[in-house]
């Protein structure tokens, strides 16, 4: 079975001149002066991860049901991985859309007297076969192996939300649709859904993913904003933010200075809260370690904060001791530097200091490779 972290099988042959998802001149007319989306044109490479973002009213949803074969445009061009939707007919759109796209919601629309396995089974049926073993893997691959057999009102929000994505993924769709998909759950479910989305994503599947939340639109590769169904804003990210990444490994080694403990509760490090995408990334990329409401420093994280430490607290001894600096501007003018600082200047400015052992506010400053053992 391929499911999450398996490589996608190409389906289909795709046009080469054009984007898995083209869409040109897109509207969506409710009456004579009722617009969900006016003259949308944009392109979705495949494999990529876009986040749709804007106001309630905006024509994010209609946009997701449009491209999902649940709604039709008034006029415009879609066509999704070589496909014109305008061209197909009622029973082919229910083909396409059973065959190549997967649907999360916000409401997990799961039947209320089917278990979970059988929910994901239902999901199998209208797409060819029910496998009732297949349908396991699925919910065990989303850590749900031991709920199989639990109705909807027996599983938390959290577990509900991994029902529909194991539901989704069963038929292998190259497009995922999610609209709100983390916005009934609290702080360590939204971790766990959004860690199985940064996965679909290592796994090739194409994402298009509907948010109000700027840090879940921040794990996506693109950010799209619409306004009164128009595009209103086009924005991509770099793949790592590298200055926030070293903020925040730094907020969780003060964090653990603070407490005395390697492993802190979530509510240790405030700036979880603000920034819980990027602490996803930082865990994807084993920086941290995030599990069960806890968050610690892992491997590749624990020498890169060390260094970020270092760094800050020489920079601030160096405008102490050197420039006479008042002890209150110290942390602000150092964190104005410290990213500018390379391994070879950090050694040379330690050197520079003798080796001091603290920064002015007395907190001590991590050994180098230059320090006298």
């Amino acid at each position: 079975m391929q499911f999450i972290g398996a490589p996608l099988q190409d389906c289909g042959e795709e046009k080469a001149d054009l984007a898995f998802i083209e869409i040109e001149g897109l509207t969506k007319k409710y009456s004579e002066d009722v617009y969900a989306l006016r003259s949308f044109s944009l392109a979705v490479e495949k494999g990529e991860w876009l986040a749709v973002m804007g106001p309630s009213g905006s024509g994010k949803s209609t946009l997701l049901n449009i491209l999902g074969c649940l709604d039709s445009p008034t006029e415009g061009r879609v066509v999704v991985e070589g496909e014109n939707l305008g061209r197909l007919g009622r029973a082919d759109l229910a083909r396409f859309r059973a065959e190549k796209v997967g649907f999360i919601f916000q409401q997990f629309h799961l039947v209320p007297y089917l278990t979970a396995l059988e929910n994901v089974m239902l999901a199998q049926y209208f797409h060819s076969l029910a496998d009732e073993q297949e349908a396991a893997e699925a919910l065990r691959h989303v850590g749900l192996g031991e709920r199989l057999q639990h109705l909807p009102s027996q599983l938390s929000g959290g577990e509900q939300q991994r029902v529909c994505v194991a539901r989704a993924l069963i038929n292998q769709p190259n497009l995922v649709l999610a609209d709100e998909p983390t916005g009934n759950l609290d702080e360590v479910n939204e971790a766990i859904v959004m860690g199985l989305f940064t996965e679909l994503h290592r796994a090739g599947h194409t994402i298009v993913m509907v948010t109000h939340d700027p840090e879940i639109g921040r794990m996506a590769e693109r950010r799209v904003e619409l306004h009164h169904g128009r595009l209103a804003d086009l924005s991509a990210f770099p793949a790592r933010e590298e200055e926030l990444v070293d903020d925040l490994l730094k907020a969780v080694w003060h964090a653990q200075e603070d407490t005395g403990k390697p492993v802190l509760a979530l509510d240790a490090v405030p700036e979880f809260r603000a920034n819980r995408a990027t602490f996803l990334l930082m865990a994807r990329d084993e920086l941290v370690c995030l599990e069960d409401g806890t968050l610690a420093l892992a491997t590749r994280g624990e020498p890169r904060a060390r260094e970020i430490i270092r760094r800050h607290r020489l920079a601030e001894r160096l405008f102490f001791d050197t420039f006479g600096l008042e002890a209150d501007l110290l942390e602000a003018n150092a964190c104005r530097i410290e990213h500018t600082l390379s391994a070879e200047v950090t050694e040379k400015l330690c050197r520079f200091l003798k080796h001091p052992q603290t920064c002015p506010h007395g907190s001590p400053i991590p050994r180098g490779v230059c320090c006298p053992r």
